[in-house]
């Protein structure tokens, strides 16, 4: 399977692609420009500028720093200085902020005269750069990108999870019972099938009286399940008749027994084919909920809310705000498609 893989040169980009954006989902804040909780420090009189574009911000009314935490690598480090964009510094008496097209303001610095300004300047004035710009609240857009990746791989993650354990379960129970089991679990299918996955993800997102991370999951998990479901119960009326089945059987092992260890097994390369279909599948999806303010909740990024956020700058020169995210979606979900046709090709033992 893996001579096979390697030589579909589209699937291996994907499987390189997904391992770089898993490994920068997985080390968001530690590489992130802005590793502030949700990559959302504000700064309203950098909005809109372009990629590139260069600040020196100074550090001011700083709290006690606390050492390295765990819970700092997954969800952000608060800051606990404040930062100010300047345009103008006049040690030690007073600095001037940035004002995007105009002259900026002045304000007292209070610092004490005999200090070492070289010394003083390399622990309080920092040089950033906003390598993709900044959106309209003045927020780093490289930053929230990072972010972002976090957001749609989790998503696609625990939602692949809930339909897997889902339709895998209802599938082997129909296709290897039978009679009324088969029958109920067919007519559950189908009653699914016949609405948008779309329109049953935001029916389950409006069921809910908060809107967060969470809720996406149940709302995509439970609306992408039915294709999974019959083509396990596909698999499973062809396999139930070979003749491994059958003596195992006759040798008296339990049902679940069977399922789980003789019939799973050997229908396992189409389920993870499907798999790495519904992930590119929930990543549209959670994008589409977020979009219209059904999927995660600012000021958590996500692609699909900065989109949302950003989309009427597509006529403006700022275009890029929309674009990037959208273009991050794009190769994602192309990834995943790469993958899965590149994984269903391995498995066919019918191909060379």
């Amino acid at each position: 399977m893996w001579k096979k893989l390697r030589k579909n040169s589209l699937a291996l980009f994907g499987a390189i692609f997904i391992g770089l954006l898993s490994m920068v989902a997985i080390l968001a804040y530690v590489i992130s420009p802005d590793n502030t909780p949700d990559a959302n420090e504000i700064h309203l009189e950098l909005a809109l500028q372009k990629p590139g574009f260069k600040v020196n911000m100074i550090k001011l009314n700083c709290k006690n720093e606390e050492g390295f935490r765990f819970k700092y690598w997954l969800n952000g480090r608060p800051d606990n200085c404040e930062w100010k964009p300047i345009s103008k510094l006049k040690f030690p008496h007073s600095y001037t902020s940035f004002r995007k097209g105009a002259e900026g303001v002045e304000f007292p610095l209070e610092v004490d005269s005999d200090l070492n300004f070289d010394q003083w300047k390399k622990g309080n004035v920092v040089h950033r750069r906003y390598w993709l710009g900044t959106d309209r609240y003045g927020r780093d857009v490289l930053s929230r990108v990072i972010v972002g990746a976090r957001v749609s791989l989790l998503v696609g993650l625990v939602s692949v999870i809930i339909t897997l354990i889902l339709g895998t379960t209802l599938g082997l129970l129909s296709g290897y019972f039978g009679g009324w089991t088969d029958r109920v679990i067919m007519w559950l299918i189908n009653v699914v099938w016949s609405l948008p996955s779309l329109l049953i993800a935001i029916s389950i997102s409006f069921a809910f009286k908060e809107k967060g991370l969470y809720q996406v999951f149940l709302a995509i998990g439970l609306s992408m399940w039915v294709e999974l479901a019959r083509i396990v119960r596909g698999q499973v009326l062809q396999v139930k008749e070979m003749e491994y089945i059958q003596a195992a059987k006759v040798l008296g092992f339990g049902s679940f027994r069977i399922l789980f260890k003789h019939v799973l097994p050997n229908i396992s390369a189409p389920i993870i084919v499907v798999c790495a279909a519904n992930f590119a599948s929930a990543i549209l999806l959670e994008a589409g909920l977020s979009f219209l303010g059904l999927g995660v909740q600012a000021p958590t990024p996500s692609w699909g809310s900065m989109i949302k956020e950003h989309y009427s700058y597509i006529v403006f020169d700022a275009a890029h705000l929309a674009i990037i995210p959208g273009l991050c979606i794009m190769l994602l979900v192309m990834s995943f498609n790469f993958l899965g046709n590149g994984l269903r090709d391995a498995f066919d033992v019918n191909l060379k």
